[in-house]
């Protein structure tokens, strides 16, 4: 590991991105970032601005001792612009994306107990998207994730964004999608994340944010109380710091407009958004701006906290909880075109 530099703290600012590890391995954006068993998985993503063919490697980063290393595996798909879901406990699925001259829906995966990848083939009910990149997948439950996004090129999207459900089944290495009967806004680079609600029952809500010209997060999916089972990642540290974070600024109806291929994780009842590429500038469009949304009322409420540090700028960036720590891999700094070799963690001031 090379020396890390350190950004240090904006004035008036009250959190931070700190630098903990640096290594050319992890310089990409547009890539996937997944953690199992302490370890980030990174698969694919464009190594540089501008980039026509996205790259097959898949590098592995161990958090604790600040180290990266890349899997020597073949058959590595081409991918960037797409998302992973962890299936078993074991299998790293890989799900559509474009491979340098189109856009898919189909899944690659890695068994990361051999290191070797996987081709799984469609189950013959499979009612496929279009070809999907810039969507989200989110995990349901271990063989069941939610897809959403625009499909198909900008010559074939629809004026809507549809919903599937994707099921993935390790014991016969094959997939299923089914379109649901919602449709959501046409979204690109967009986020998901799923919620709990507020009230004494709470169920969960699936939530897309950004990806559009619209503000408000739009409902992907609704489950009653004990409907999802899929335990989230604990917290309470980092859960208390964004707490005390959003105690000292002002609550909004509204969050961020038109931001896209921001990054986003949900820390117990917040969804922590952060950079990304906004809409509504012909310049200067790469930000670096921390927004919590805060689901512990009814209605929620966002809180936007600017940053002075230019440094921090990314696009095609990722965010990865682990060990009650929210971590910052990879992306294109304020150029667009340089990829950052950092990790970051988010650090407060009190």
């Amino acid at each position: 590991m090379a020396g890390v530099q350190s950004h240090g703290r904006a004035r008036g600012s009250t959190w931070t991105w700190r630098p903990v590890a640096r290594d050319a391995l992890l310089a990409r954006a547009f890539h996937s970032c997944t953690e199992l068993e302490g370890r980030f998985y990174l698969v694919g993503g464009l190594l540089e601005g501008g980039a026509r063919v996205p790259s097959n490697d898949t590098v592995i980063f161990d958090p604790a001792r600040g180290q990266a290393v890349r899997l020597l595996a073949r058959g590595g798909p081409l991918r960037s612009h797409h998302d992973a879901a962890l299936v078993g406990g074991r299998w790293l699925c890989v799900v559509g994306g474009w491979d340098g001259s189109r856009r898919l829906s189909t899944v690659a995966a890695l068994d990361t107990s051999s290191g070797v990848w996987e081709v799984w083939t469609a189950k013959p009910a499979n009612c496929p998207p279009a070809g999907l990149s810039s969507h989200t997948c989110t995990r349901i439950s271990d063989r069941e994730f939610r897809v959403s996004g625009r499909e198909g090129g900008t010559r074939t999207q629809r004026r809507y964004g549809s919903i599937y459900t994707l099921k993935l089944d390790h014991s016969t290495r094959t997939y299923c999608y089914k379109e649901e009967g919602c449709h959501t806004a046409s979204r690109s680079g967009h986020c998901a994340a799923l919620l709990p609600t507020a009230g004494p029952h709470p169920g969960h809500q699936l939530l897309l944010f950004g990806g559009c010209n619209s503000v408000g997060p739009e409902v992907a999916g609704q489950w009653s109380p004990g409907k999802i089972k899929e335990e989230a990642p604990v917290a309470p540290r980092l859960t208390e710091q964004l707490a005390n974070l959003v105690s000292s600024g002002q609550g909004l109806q509204q969050g961020p407009q038109s931001l896209r291929h921001h990054s986003c994780s949900v820390v117990g009842p917040f969804a922590v958004l952060f950079g990304g590429e906004t809409l509504t500038r012909a310049r200067d469009t790469i930000c670096n701006d921390l927004y919590i949304y805060d689901t512990r009322k009814s209605p929620p409420l966002w809180f936007h906290f600017p940053c002075t540090d230019r440094g921090l700028k990314r696009v095609g960036h990722r965010t990865c909880l682990w060990n009650d720590q929210l971590y910052l891999v990879g992306g294109f700094g304020e150029d667009g075109r340089t990829a950052s070799p950092q990790v970051c963690t988010l650090e407060f001031f009190t």
